[in-house]
């Protein structure tokens, strides 16, 4: 229901704004550009989103194929199995969903995210065979939707290219800030959906997964930070790649010696990529659509104003505000985040306070609402139950995260 409501109050309001400018103003612009940016992220949504998708959909659900047949995911569901039977209690042990949740948490967390998708949407699919309403999201899909929109990546590939571009001095010094904000989103998003449903994650193996993730992002980020700054790109570009090559030529070998017929397999799996593409579209064109009505129309602009006045009267440094519009685009559209981000660093300069806190933003969290519309939509889930609060709740908590770390490190 939260999509339905969501759906209309953004047209709504795209039309009231247009229409006030219209009558107060004679503003006879906003109609146009409004329909005109709904017309053009209709289209992006199928030609530069779902139809690229397609392709690597289809060649990693075909990968994946051969690694279930060769009992790689299987291995992968036991080695997490205990740490995650206590995140997913409504998930059988070695269930295949386990291994493609770890292989999509994996390729995020090291900036892959073409393959982070296909691993993401099979593990929705097999989540949603356990699901015994079909319309309505499971309490297992909404802990892995939720800890999927805090977009944990320990290497923020994307965001350290683009400073380079714009000519920061050390593009990487936003690495730590970057990690540990996304760190802190992910476990606050646990703890809120945990709360939701109940579950104790004050326990041993709870406390033991955590600690030994809390332990190799800190080992990744001591690492890195003895390495001279021009080097620290260089290794997250071979690391990242190197690691997805690993996994394809592992499930691959693997299928030869299990003595599977290792092409047969990857063209069977491969098969549903197509078809899952097709599925999201619909999901896709219709939140896209609303989402650049709402900014068409100068709602996200009114609302940044509106928050700036705010923090005028307070007695704290309000230095932040002119970097809300990333964090609060964030949510919405991913793409719209990263033009943001790319002007802010334009306006005020990469190495500004404002230009490196953007990035912090940017590297904290991931598109809520686009992740729900992808996910659950891939299933035909209408009912998302309380996905999305959670989401935006921990999206908050990030921001939050992300405007203390700006001042500990750059102000």
């Amino acid at each position: 229901m939260a999509l339905n409501y969501i759906f209309v109050f953004f047209f709504v309001i795209a039309f009231v704004i247009a229409l006030i400018k219209f009558i107060f103003l004679g503003d006879t612009l906003t109609f146009k550009l409004v329909v005109e940016g709904m017309l053009d992220m209709a289209e992006v949504a199928v030609m530069d989103i779902a139809l690229p998708l397609a392709g690597v959909m289809t060649f990693f659900l075909g990968i994946l194929n051969v690694g279930e047949k060769a009992g790689a995911i299987n291995v992968l569901a036991r080695v997490i199995g205990p740490f995650f039977n206590k995140l997913f209690p409504e998930v059988p042990k070695n269930h295949p969903a386990n291994g493609q949740m770890i292989m999509n948490f994996a390729a995020n967390m090291i900036g892959l995210d073409n393959a982070a998708t296909p691993f993401g949407l099979k593990a929705m699919q097999s989540l949603q065979e356990l699901n015994p309403k079909p319309d309505t999201a499971s309490n297992a899909q909404i802990m892995f939707l939720v800890l999927h929109t805090s977009g944990l990546q320990i290497i923020p590939l994307s965001i350290i290219a683009q400073r380079a571009i714009l000519g920061a001095e050390s593009p990487s010094d936003i690495f730590i800030p970057c990690v540990v904000g996304t760190y802190v989103t992910t476990v606050v998003s646990m703890l809120i959906t945990a709360t939701w449903q109940r579950i104790n994650l004050f326990n041993r193996t709870v406390m033991l997964g955590l600690g030994g993730l809390t332990a190799f992002i800190s080992l990744m980020l001591f690492y890195l930070a003895q390495l001279p700054k021009e080097q620290i790109e260089t290794v997250s570009v071979v690391f990242g790649n190197s690691v997805l090559l690993l996994i394809v030529a592992g499930f691959l070998l693997g299928g030869l010696y299990k003595k599977i017929n290792v092409f047969d397999s990857f063209i069977e799996g491969a098969k549903g990529g197509f078809s899952t593409s097709v599925t999201i579209i619909p999901y896709l064109v219709g939140m896209l659509v609303a989402i650049s009505a709402f900014r068409s129309c100068g709602a996200m602009t009114y609302l940044v104003d509106g928050l700036k006045y705010l923090f005028s009267f307070a007695s704290f440094n309000t230095e932040f505000t002119d970097a809300l519009p990333v964090a609060l685009m964030k949510p919405l559209s991913g793409s719209g985040a990263r033009a943001l981000m790319i002007d802010a660093m334009k306006e005020f300069g990469p190495d500004s306070f404002i230009g490196r806190l953007v990035c912090i933003f940017q590297g904290s969290a991931d598109t809520t609402l686009y992740i729900v519309a992808l996910y659950f939509g891939s299933v035909g889930i209408k009912n998302t139950r309380y996905a999305i609060v959670a989401g935006l709740i921990a999206d908050f908590v990030g921001v939050l995260a992300g405007i203390w770390l700006g001042y500990l490190f750059f102000h």
